[in-house]
């Protein structure tokens, strides 16, 4: 993910938690709203209840790296919470609940879901 794809400012969570559309998985919780811009944006909620800082560090970089492989429909910011069974999920879980939420909420502008990331380069 590029820069100008990070949510960061808090106005721009408050927004998306105010105006969002909620959708929850086992491990994961997805808000997401519409916006004009020319790109989708992303932004994660790690609490501290899913573990350490090493732990949600860990899971913030693993849900970097799903989002980087994704294509994602362009004019919605989208914020993705982490529940505590996070931590000791499997990549490829992650992944699949990652996908199914997009999904849901319509957000994947390609098939993505076809993709397969654990196969060599």
């Amino acid at each position: 993910m590029k820069g100008e794809q990070h949510l960061t400012k808090p106005q721009d969570f408050a927004r998306v938690h105010g105006q969002g559309r909620w959708i929850g998985g086992g491990l994961l919780g997805l808000k997401s709203c519409q916006t004009g811009l020319p790109l989708a944006r992303c932004g994660f909620i790690v609490s501290k209840r899913v573990g350490g800082a090493v732990i949600r560090n860990r899971v913030k970089r693993r849900l970097r790296e799903i989002i980087r492989g994704l294509s994602l429909k362009p004019g919605a910011d989208i914020v993705i919470s982490a529940r505590p069974k996070t931590a000791s999920a499997e990549f490829t879980e992650l992944r699949q609940t990652v996908l199914n939420l997009l999904a849901q909420a319509g957000l994947l502008a390609a098939t993505d879901d076809k993709k397969d990331c654990t196969r060599g380069h």
